[in-house]
């Protein structure tokens, strides 16, 4: 607009008229000099232009645009649970050697990206500990976002002693995720089962973490205030009286015995003493064996070491969270005899739940992890 006024002032002007030629002129040529400085956009390119041009290669001077694209995915194990940390190398096909290998890390949710990555072959080389490494090959296009399907992991196969001795955070992890998907008719929490005889040792955070899921799992509630409602039909704990009150105290009575004894047999002790508190299915041999193991693991446990011992840890969290339970119960229902009596039931109890996993729950339990038929068996205490 400006130029356009200032042509149109000296070309109405009557006594220049032959100094227009000229005018206009040097009028285009300081135009051109502000465009080639870049102080001026040239009319015919006022769009961006592609962030990469190449020279074609023929000789013949045209251009070819390579517009670099993205390449991201997701990682995790069989279950479908996010692997954190897993290591991702990205490695480009035809590129040079400093671009040939791009490196990224797995964040909490288990995602990658890379950006800024020229078009063309690629491999994705994805490793964790514990895990075995997987690759995938693919082709990225110009300026294209390939997100890769999901890519899951797979246990490694070799899980041997050194792995009982010196577990790996990871693996335990991916392993505890897989047992609290177990539900018993695909409703009750069957979390304290291991069907992975090879199941590596659980550090104490994660026992801590499969109590506290089990306590707070929703059926759990649901089934306490059932047994809660039968008990005061039967006026079971009669001091606790009937009506709501009654109910309310029988109901937070059950809650608090649940809690003590999960958290105290299940994790507390179990960390100190350096005990696994999972039922390990056997599902192998004739029927009195598995029988004989079912009833044994009552009072037997596999400790952190992967070697069998008595099972301190439940037998005494048995035994507290009886001696707890005093404080909030009717006083005729209290003492130290009735503690040792329901700590007797208790272990008599544990035989029978366990004789029914190992018959009767793996049947109407679905989902469960795939085993191993080559160590389809834990060693016999």
């Amino acid at each position: 607009m400006v130029t356009t006024t200032r042509s149109g002032s000296l070309t109405n002007s009557p006594c220049r008229r032959r100094g227009q030629v000229l005018e206009a002129c040097c009028s285009l040529a300081f135009f051109c000099l502000c465009v080639s400085l870049g102080f001026l956009p040239p009319i015919a390119f006022a769009q961006s232009q592609p962030p990469a041009v190449h020279q074609s290669g023929d000789g013949s001077g045209a251009d070819a645009v390579a517009l670099p694209g993205t390449i991201s995915g997701q990682i995790a194990d069989k279950s479908g649970a996010a692997i954190v940390g897993a290591h991702v190398k990205l490695s480009l096909d035809g590129q040079s050697s400093t671009q040939a290998v791009v490196e990224a890390v797995a964040d909490a949710d288990g995602q990658f990206t890379f950006t800024n990555i020229p078009p063309g072959s690629f491999q994705l080389t994805i490793s964790s500990p514990g895990f075995a490494t997987q690759t995938i090959s693919g082709t990225l296009h110009a300026g294209e976002v390939d997100v890769v399907p999901m890519i899951r992991l797979e246990l490694a196969t070799a899980v041997t002693e050194v792995h009982v001795a010196a577990p790996t955070a990871e693996v335990a992890e991916a392993q505890i995720q897989e047992q609290e998907k177990q539900r018993v008719l695909g409703v009750f929490p069957n979390f304290y089962v291991s069907y992975d005889p090879t199941a590596v040792a659980l550090r104490p955070k994660q026992k801590f973490e499969l109590a506290w899921k089990t306590t707070i799992d929703p059926v759990t509630f649901v089934l306490i205030g059932a047994v809660a409602g039968i008990q005061q039909s039967q006026n079971t704990f009669g001091g606790y009286g009937q009506g709501a009150q009654g109910y309310a105290k029988r109901y937070g009575a059950g809650y608090a015995d649940y809690v003590t004894s999960t958290f105290i047999g299940g994790a507390i002790l179990p960390s100190l003493l350096k005990q696994d508190p999972r039922y390990f299915y056997k599902g192998s041999g004739s029927k009195t064996s598995r029988a004989l193991y079912a009833i044994a693991m009552s009072v037997v446990c596999k400790g952190d070491n992967g070697r069998w011992q008595p099972a301190y840890a439940a037998i005494l969290g048995s035994l507290i969270a009886a001696g707890i339970s005093n404080s909030y119960y009717p006083s005729h229902d209290r003492g130290a005899v009735l503690t040792f009596e329901n700590t007797a039931l208790g272990i008599g109890t544990t035989a029978a739940a366990n004789l029914f996993q190992e018959f009767v729950v793996k049947k109407i339990t679905p989902n469960l992890p795939k085993r191993d038929p080559a160590n389809s068996s834990p060693t016999t205490p």
